[in-house]
């Protein structure tokens, strides 16, 4: 998609987003900066210094709360050779006959003497999305093992399945872990997922509740626990840029599946489809065995199964995510739950967090606070 930083960032700082820029519709999956010469990044890096001392407060520079530049600005910056000097490994999972996920593995040299991070994207990512990369550098140079995850078709893995991914799909990731487990003999895994998958990875802590000894933790950040509620949200005119970025996408992936799996997906009203909730009527729902859109939103919740949380568990999400209503965590099970700890910063978008910080860590909060909260548990 094409976003408008650089305009949008000079306003921003002025405290004006005209709502008419703001809702700017999307032309392309590019990622562009524009009247970059105004700020190099070093000056860049110089305006976000107004953050407390305390690393894990999250207080970002006035100008740069905005929450769709917030969620828009950590696509933008370069992160370059994150993973370099990295071992990466490949390896397929296989979740259900005729099914496999793709992950990467970053190995330490003796990895069964060390915790295990199992990442999880969002909607439409894949195992090279940045915060994929970021986390897993990080957790890698803490001595983590760290395996990205591709979810089900994506990553260029259409092939390796006949179905589409949905936020249903927990079993997956409980098989993962199983497999680790018992075939690996790791015995600390994490599951840790972004928006989606963090979705998934609280559905599946939630099902695998105390069963599983070798499950350490979960972290999720701005996780979609309640999906009727989220996509009421995307559905808003003001998140149309991000709502047509996800069906966009959504639509090339159902075309792509229809070349490779002709006999399982008619694609004949593919092009007339406008909104998200008629996508997953009309494709993710009877694809998941779901009798329509609603019950399938209804249905693949992690708010029906945070209960069972047995292990040590991290929610982070922002009070002003543009598509991730606040108001799903502020009740009595999640903030009570004994296992849940809840950090809500009132700033950071969707998924962004992202400062400048005075002790030397990157810019991306939660980032740092996701590889924490796992360390302080070693």
């Amino acid at each position: 998609m094409i976003v408008r930083c650089g305009l949008v960032w000079e306003k921003a700082r002025l405290g004006a987003v005209p709502e008419a820029e703001r809702l700017a519709p999307v032309d392309s999956e590019v990622l562009e900066i524009y009247s970059v010469d105004a700020y190099q990044p070093a000056e860049l890096l110089g305006m976000m210094t107004a953050m407390s001392l305390d690393r894990r407060e999250f207080t970002p520079a006035p100008w740069l709360r905005h929450p769709d530049f917030m969620t828009v600005l950590p696509l933008c910056w370069p992160r370059r050779a994150l993973l370099t000097g990295v071992p990466t490994e490949s390896r397929l999972f296989t979740t259900e006959p005729h099914t496999q996920l793709l992950g990467y593995c970053h190995w330490q040299p003796h990895r069964t003497a060390c915790q295990t991070l199992v990442l999880v994207h969002g909607l439409e990512g894949c195992s090279e999305s940045h915060y994929m990369r970021g986390i897993a550098a990080k957790a890698y140079r803490a001595g983590c093992n760290v395996i990205r995850m591709n979810q089900r078709t994506c990553g260029g893995t259409e092939h390796l399945t006949p179905t589409l991914y949905n936020s249903g799909l927990s079993q997956d990731y409980r098989t993962v872990v199983q497999e680790l487990a018992h075939a690996d003999g790791l015995d600390r895994i994490w599951l840790v997922g972004y928006s989606m998958g963090g979705n998934l990875v609280l559905k599946a802590a939630g099902e695998i509740g105390a069963s599983e000894a070798a499950l350490a933790g979960v972290i999720a950040v701005c996780p979609t626990i309640d999906p009727p509620q989220c996509i009421e949200a995307l559905e808003q005119p003001r998140n149309r840029m991000y709502h047509r970025r996800f069906l966009v996408k959504l639509k090339d992936r159902v075309r792509r599946k229809a070349a490779l799996f002709p006999d399982k997906w008619d694609i004949t009203d593919l092009a007339g489809i406008a909104w998200m909730r008629d996508f997953d009527d009309r494709y993710t729902a009877p694809d998941g065995g779901y009798a329509s859109g609603a019950d399938y939103y209804q249905r693949t919740g992690a708010r029906h199964v945070l209960e069972s949380l047995a292990v040590p568990t991290l929610i982070i999400t922002a009070q002003d995510d543009p598509f991730i209503p606040y108001a799903m965590f502020t009740g009595p099970l999640v903030q009570r739950h004994p296992q849940i700890r809840m950090i809500a910063p009132r700033h950071g978008g969707h998924c962004g967090f992202f400062h400048w910080a005075y002790n030397g860590e990157d810019a991306y909060w939660a980032e740092n606070r996701i590889v924490d909260f796992v360390l302080e548990r070693t």
